[in-house]
């Protein structure tokens, strides 16, 4: 008996939840002409809602599912394998559409995460997914969010034009070496996701020079693109990672790589580790990647003094660097430079430029540092300010037992 349309939603959405590239941030506002408009924030539950932020900290819900969770690939990573013994769905394109507009028009959503497991081929699989993208802006005049996931063995033809309809594209790396991808999931080519994102990122940067009759931008992948690593399914270390990592952001101009811990799924494969990586290694990994993106650290410092190439779960990124460079510091609020204020543990990058900025009027202290939101008792041992030296407070060597986490925080660990 073929599943119903709410039986099939609820398998396709489950069967989402797995991919951590759901983001909607660094696209700009569409009009409200649209159909339900852009404004209003929704609903916060239902089944394949998912939660992203904007970078102005709006919150974004977008319908993140799955076109059908059928697959020709056998990745040993995936719950959706072919050898893997769950139950299968499939969205036809209509319903696809028609899903999204309800959902939209109700204000539950404001946007769609589309992804798909491999169905005949990747050119058929594309295709379906580009016609659901042209279906809602051509058709429907959908104004909302699509982020599509693409499949890098596709025609560049096809992800080409899914480009022209999608906010967003990513192509999922998965794993941080092409050993690893050899092993968990051969029927993946890593020189050709290489080359899928390398012609993503000639089109975006083409689309963005004006052109000689109009003067204006075309549209293309407005919000880039992005991929994702899973952490922990393989023996890579976290200095591989964010070797690779920053090998992607350098090469193809990738607006995020998402980090996405292992999670043992059901009916495993054997190759697979029985348990799960400490949810705290995501979040140094994602600690680190901001300070190689925002802050001005190289991924190789951050993991110099480190020989099992693995971030200090006990400590986020920055502040270790900080305690294994004590001659660095401390550093004078009203005479460093940018790069080293971005280097002191608790500035944040706009507290930094509040600093910057308010240090031409007057000599910065401690209350000063209070007042642009700065915590005071955690820079405290880093800084010189006016009216306070920290008397070789970073000399200490218990400085580190100063910063390690509370009882209640270890449970990440």
């Amino acid at each position: 008996m073929k599943k119903s349309l709410n039986e099939r939603l609820a398998i396709l959405s489950d069967a989402a939840k797995y991919d951590a590239s759901c983001a909607s941030s660094g696209t700009a506002k569409r009009h409200a002409g649209g159909p339900g408009g852009v404004g209003g924030l929704g609903s916060t539950e239902g089944s394949g809602i998912c939660h992203a932020y904007a970078p102005d900290g709006r919150c974004i819900s977008l319908l993140k599912i799955l076109m059908t969770n059928f697959c020709i690939f056998d990745c040993a990573y995936c719950i959706n394998r072919s050898s893997s013994n769950v139950e299968r769905a499939r969205f036809s394109v209509e319903e696809v559409v028609w899903l999204t507009l309800e959902f939209y028009r109700r204000n539950y959503i404001e946007g769609l995460f589309l992804s798909s497991g491999i169905i005949r081929s990747s050119d058929y699989t594309m295709e379906e997914m580009v016609r659901i993208a042209r279906e809602l802006r051509t058709t429907h005049s959908f104004r909302g969010y699509i982020h599509l996931k693409t499949i890098p063995e596709a025609s560049p033809a096809l992800i080409e034009e899914a480009g022209l309809y999608a906010d967003r594209l990513s192509i999922n790396i998965e794993l941080p070496t092409d050993t690893g991808i050899a092993a968990y999931a051969p029927e993946k080519r890593p020189a050709e996701i290489r080359k899928s994102m390398g012609n993503v990122r000639l089109l975006i940067e083409e689309a963005g020079e004006p052109t000689l009759k109009t003067k204006s931008r075309k549209r293309f992948a407005p919000a880039g693109q992005s991929t994702q690593m899973i952490v922990g399914a393989d023996q890579a270390d976290d200095g591989t990672i964010l070797s690779t990592s920053a090998r992607l952001y350098g090469s193809y101009g990738l607006r995020r790589v998402y980090y996405s811990a292992f999670s043992p799924i059901p009916d495993a494969s054997r190759a697979l580790p029985l348990v799960k990586p400490p949810l705290m290694r995501e979040h140094r990994l994602y600690q680190a990647d901001w300070l190689y993106r925002f802050y001005g650290f190289e991924m190789r410092e951050l993991l110099e003094r480190r020989p099992d190439g693995m971030l200090d779960l006990s400590l986020d990124p920055k502040l270790a660097w900080a305690l294994a460079h004590r001659e660095r510091f401390p550093v004078d609020v009203n005479q460093a430079d940018k790069e080293m204020l971005l280097r002191v543990p608790g500035f944040g990058t706009k507290a930094v430029k509040s600093i910057l900025s308010a240090r031409r009027l007057r000599r910065l202290g401690l209350d000063d540092l209070a007042r642009l939101h700065v915590s005071v008792k955690k820079v405290k041992s880093f800084i010189v300010a006016e009216g306070w030296t920290p008397h070789r407070l970073i000399d200490r060597p218990d400085l580190k037992s100063l910063f390690e986490p509370k009882p209640e925080q270890l449970s990440l660990l």
